[in-house]
């Protein structure tokens, strides 16, 4: 009844289906010898299958999505990664993902239901499993459902070359209180996740595993000790080196406000550029949302019934549907034709199209003691995420906004964004954050997009007077900006704890102890012009 009553809401293809058979514990071999547990929803006739792998369980959405396709007459095996709800060995995230997943691949082709055409669909790190085997997975391989994932983890992970505290931490606690009593569990979340908050203020953050989850937990360990670019580490933990490989038809769904937005887009770039035609939908969704959700359901399911089956239509290769946030709208191509039009911040801490002549710098003082928080923005947390209301962050002494002339038309913009700060330190090791919102007619400042990079010697060049010019590029944008409404910038030394604070003393990451705040100087003068540029849609 459940599935009947989703099905018709989300436009799904009818149901051939009334009766399913579900096999649970079901235990494929890897070739360690280690078990994998795994549940078989079958239509009860020979058919393609879709690969569902995932650290989080069998159940709710995964164990809807199964029934929903084994009611379409497609196979769903849905697996527990290793180490995680039953299946044997220990979860080390991403490393055995390509290996258990091409066993499983092995098993499925000596099943004699198995008709050998595979669909792949996953939700974030589920995405990136099945990321890890598409790419070996021909010549079964005939659909690829590809939601807010990425098959490069490693960029979500140091976004800037920060560490990206807050999703990292959230994670781990995540999947570390799997294993808890529910009640725990809920009593944990009703009080606000204490434990979690006192992670993320904790030094040295080495500790800040403990601290959250009661326990050292070895990957989280890992990541603070592996962050420099080209770590060893990550190799075989990304696979975005053979993405331009995978030529079954793939489609992404995509947020606005999701923590992989920019590396899924530079998937789908790589995709592009290698002579495939992805299909992606980016919708105003945040990590977890309900919108999301619905459309991971909707277009799914239609996606891989239609490539899999024959029954359905599933969109033309390369379709694309883009819903604008804003005033809204939708767009039918990524990334539209645009110009990346430049917004000067001005020494009035004005914001305008045209820069200004001979300025002294603004100044704010970036104490690590007192980090700048984050409030909104793209992370792991669905009810922690998205736009909100920035006063309480601009009132803050160490976050300078400029903000521009009410708009005379309503601005689109779509694309990537980026910002060029001119900035000089009192100490060689900082971050750089710069955010874009929108002022309402009421004066309620939302924050559209945002990013930061870390600074350290070498990383950016200096002119003469020790001015850094640090480019920042930020989530990339799909907003129409309204009519009477102002564009304001951000800029400020952090955005904690969404990214780790910056100690300022360039100590390891994970044994930083020592705290030492910077006096920081924001250059808009005729020779070092501050701007963020914005992607403007070139009008027909």
């Amino acid at each position: 009844m459940a599935t009947a009553v989703l099905g018709a809401g989300l436009g799904l293809p009818k149901a051939t289906k009334t009766r399913i058979t579900v096999k649970r514990d079901l235990s494929v071999r890897a070739r360690d010898g280690v078990i994998l547990r795994t549940d078989h929803y079958s239509p009860g006739h020979d058919g393609p299958a879709v690969l569902i792998r995932s650290p989080y369980g069998r159940g709710t959405v995964v164990a809807l999505l199964g029934r929903l396709l084994a009611e379409r007459g497609v196979h769903a095996v849905v697996q527990s990664c290793r180490g995680t709800y039953g299946s044997g060995g220990r979860f080390e995230p991403l490393i055995h993902e390509r290996d258990d997943g091409l066993d499983t691949l092995a098993w499925l082709r000596r099943q004699p239901w198995y008709a050998g055409r595979l669909g792949l669909i996953g939700v974030s790190y589920q995405g990136a499993a099945h990321w890890a085997i598409a790419a070996d997975a021909a010549p079964d391989l005939a659909a690829v459902v590809a939601v807010v994932t990425t098959a490069a983890m490693r960029d979500l992970t140091y976004a800037g070359e920060a560490f990206s505290l807050d999703t990292v931490l959230t994670w781990t606690e995540l999947l570390e209180s799997q294993t808890e009593p529910w009640l725990t569990r809920l009593i944990e979340l009703r009080r606000g996740q204490p434990r979690l908050t006192a992670g993320f203020a904790h030094l040295p953050l080495a500790e800040a595993d403990r601290v959250a989850t009661g326990g050292t937990v070895p990957f989280f360990q890992q990541w603070l000790a592996e962050h420099a670019t080209g770590a060893e580490y990550w190799r075989d933990r990304v696979f975005g080196e053979r993405l331009a490989e995978v030529d079954a038809p793939v489609m992404m769904v995509a947020g606005w406000h999701d923590i992989f937005l920019p590396a899924q887009l530079d998937d789908f770039a790589v995709l592009h550029e290698a002579g495939h035609r992805p299909s992606l939908t980016i919708g105003p969704w945040t990590h977890g949302s309900p919108g999301l959700f619905a459309a991971t359901v909707r277009v799914g399911v239609s996606f891989l019934t239609g490539h899999l089956t024959g029954t359905g239509t599933p969109p033309a290769a390369g379709t694309v549907d883009v819903t604008l946030t804003g005033r809204g709208g939708h767009r039918d191509s990524w990334p539209p034709a645009g110009r990346a039009t430049a917004w000067y911040l001005r020494p009035d801490q004005g914001l305008g199209a045209a820069p200004v002549g001979e300025s002294a710098p603004d100044t704010f003082t970036y104490d690590p003691a007192a980090p700048t928080p984050s409030i909104g923005g793209p992370v792991l947390v669905a009810h922690r995420s998205g736009p909100v209301d920035n006063a309480p962050l601009e009132a803050r002494p160490d976050v300078l906004t400029y903000t521009s002339a009410p708009l005379e038309h309503d601005l689109t913009a779509i694309g990537p964004v980026y910002a060029e700060i001119w900035e000089r330190s009192s100490g060689p090791y900082r971050d750089v954050f710069v955010r874009v919102c929108e002022v309402d007619g009421a004066g309620v400042s939302r924050n559209v997009c945002d990013g930061l990079v870390r600074v350290a010697p070498g990383r950016f060049d200096e002119d003469a007077d020790g001015v850094t010019r640090v480019t920042v590029p930020l989530w990339p944008i799909g907003h129409v900006f309204r009519a009477g409404h102002r564009l304001r910038v951000q800029v400020s030394g952090g955005a904690h704890p969404r990214w780790s604070r910056n100690p300022g003393t360039g100590e390891p990451l994970g044994a930083a102890v020592t705290l030492r705040a910077t006096e920081r100087e924001i250059f808009h003068d005729a020779a070092r012009r501050s701007a963020v540029y914005l992607p403007v849609e070139i009008q027909s």
